[in-house]
């Protein structure tokens, strides 16, 4: 009931902010737009000068199933937008607000769910985020869908976990110029020290290698898989979606989070400039300052595990089994 309580608080305040919300969006490619069939499934995601995650993945989310891939590109200069214009299955969205201005981008997201058609299951990830679940190799999203529809499920969690290099993060080098995938360089995670908390609004969790070295606060819990409908909306944060009452079903996925590259200080300089991030980048400048005292980052220390399959995350009891 406090649950319910507190989406109804929420969705009438998001409603009364409404009003002078701008998204600026314009379709780059195709020229004209394409609306989505009733058997695709579309995945929404929103990059900035990603270019060497581009190529794996997009090669990933085709194997999971995804047929149709919605981007808003924000002002990448690295090749990115080109990159995509360049492909067949991906429609390339771009605006005249920044990522800021849009709320960190979640009324683009909700200006697409509304544009390409509610009532629909759409994948929802940012450009550094690799969706993995029990056999989801062997059981791609359409089967896993139906699956979710008869237990009544409506939203799919998945945790982002933090992957590092086994060594020096200055010596890993990942540019994505060929069938690479990032779990092959960032192969390792924290295997403890998360902290999990049930709110009124969704299942909280803190933890993993940023915690540890830099002492973040950058909440983990996600929902990449949602069917969207009316009553939707990401209310005050992409972690917290409305209704809340659909925020609490056992977690059975995981989202593979890569920012520990060669190239992080330059990346973390970036966004500490662009001041794009919540509080004009406020953990950026954080975890900038402590790079800047120690030098190079190694983030292995007696808790490392090292990745091998979704079956793995299942084990360390980081997922359920879904299936």
């Amino acid at each position: 009931m406090r649950t319910r309580l507190e989406t109804r608080r929420v969705a009438s305040r998001r409603r009364k902010d409404a009003g002078g919300e701008r998204t600026g969006l314009s379709q780059l490619h195709p020229h004209d737009f394409r609306p989505l069939e009733k058997q695709d499934i579309p995945l929404v995601f929103i990059t900035h000068n990603d270019l060497k995650f581009m190529r794996s993945l997009l090669q990933h989310y085709r194997k999971l199933g995804v047929t149709r891939f919605i981007c808003v590109d924000d002002r990448s200069t690295d090749g990115t937008r080109e990159f995509l214009c360049e492909q067949p299955d991906v429609d390339v969205w771009s605006a005249d607000t920044r990522f800021k201005e849009a709320k960190r981008g979640r009324l683009w997201r909700e200006a697409l769910f509304a544009r390409y058609g509610k009532q629909r299951w759409y994948v929802s990830i940012d450009s550094d985020e690799y969706l993995v679940y029990e056999q989801c190799y062997d059981k791609p999203l359409a089967e896993l869908i139906s699956h979710l529809e008869s237990r009544d499920i409506r939203r799919f969690a998945a945790p982002m976990i933090d992957m590092y290099p086994g060594g020096s993060v200055d010596a890993s080098r990942f540019d994505g110029n060929d069938a690479m995938m990032p779990w092959e360089v960032a192969d390792c995670f924290d295997g403890e020290g998360y902290v999990i908390e049930k709110t009124k609004r969704f299942l909280s969790l803190f933890g993993g290698p940023r915690r540890r070295k830099f002492a973040s606060e950058l909440e983990l819990m996600k929902y990449p898989l949602m069917f969207w409908d009316e009553t939707c909306s990401t209310g005050v944060s992409i972690h917290q979606p409305l209704p809340f009452e659909r925020n609490f079903y056992p977690i059975s996925a995981v989202l593979l989070h890569f920012k520990f590259f060669a190239d992080y200080r330059e990346k973390t300089k970036d966004a500490v400039a662009d001041q794009q991030y919540f509080g004009d980048a406020r953990e950026y400048r954080r975890i900038l300052a402590a790079i800047e005292k120690t030098g190079d980052l190694d983030f292995v220390y007696e808790g490392t595990v090292k990745y091998s399959s979704p079956q793995q995350l299942i084990e360390r009891g980081f997922m359920h089994s879904i299936w």
